[in-house]
């Protein structure tokens, strides 16, 4: 990050210089230089602008350097097939949601890279995207009231999105998709969320998690 860093002061720099060398070249009517000047101004701006959005979105995401604990999920059943989930994100506040159903499901997004952008030393990077309540039974999740929760706030700049609508903006990148897991939703359930890099795992992290998942394997 520190290269990319490093690329984007230095081309926003040139196109500084050719910005000022085109305004002086105009004011002495040196118009062959000031239109050299122009386009590698226009040149330079636009690495830089690239390199500053990149770096934008690539702060907005986590680095994902092996399998690593993303988040815990606690359940507290109120009503019927209705729970408060706990997401505990580390170095975050923990958030509440309220989520219908009888499963839940968390998803994320997983941008990878190749070269030129590993040689700037970019790690893979995730986002947590959305978490839901699901029903097992597909004419339930059909017809039933469906519950999604967004885990991160939009933002104006997101590599992922860049990346879809714009692919010859970031041509380093060498994946990017989404990933889900989902397992039942039981009172007291805790499960521990790790990312490695191509997948989600939900794993129970007690006794209540773990009675769950054996039932739910077993039907």
């Amino acid at each position: 990050m520190v290269i990319l860093s490093t690329i984007s002061l230095v081309f926003a720099f040139l196109a500084f210089f050719f910005l000022f060398r085109m305004l002086h070249s105009v004011r002495h009517r040196r118009i062959i230089r000031a239109g050299g000047s122009c386009l590698s101004c226009m040149g330079s701006a636009t690495i830089a602008g690239i390199g500053g959005m990149l770096l934008l979105s690539y702060v907005s995401y986590e680095r994902l350097t092996e399998e690593k604990l993303v988040s815990r999920v606690e359940f507290r059943q109120v009503a019927n097939e209705e729970f408060e989930a706990r997401v505990m994100v580390p170095e975050k506040m923990d958030q509440f949601y309220v989520l219908r159903g009888n499963e839940w499901q968390i998803d994320a997004k997983i941008v990878t890279w190749k070269p030129p952008m590993t040689i700037l030393g970019l790690d893979p990077i995730y986002q947590l995207d959305r978490l839901s309540g699901r029903y097992g039974e597909i004419t339930r999740e059909q017809n039933e009231s469906r519950t999604v929760h967004a885990l991160t706030p939009e933002s104006p700049v997101d590599v992922w999105k860049i990346a879809h609508r714009f692919p010859l903006l970031v041509p380093g990148v060498d994946a990017h998709y989404g990933t889900a897991t989902y397992v039942p939703m039981v009172d007291g359930a805790r499960f521990e969320v790790l990312l490695s890099r191509d997948a989600l795992v939900a794993r129970p992290d007690n006794d209540q998690a773990r009675d769950a998942i054996s039932s739910w394997r077993g039907n």
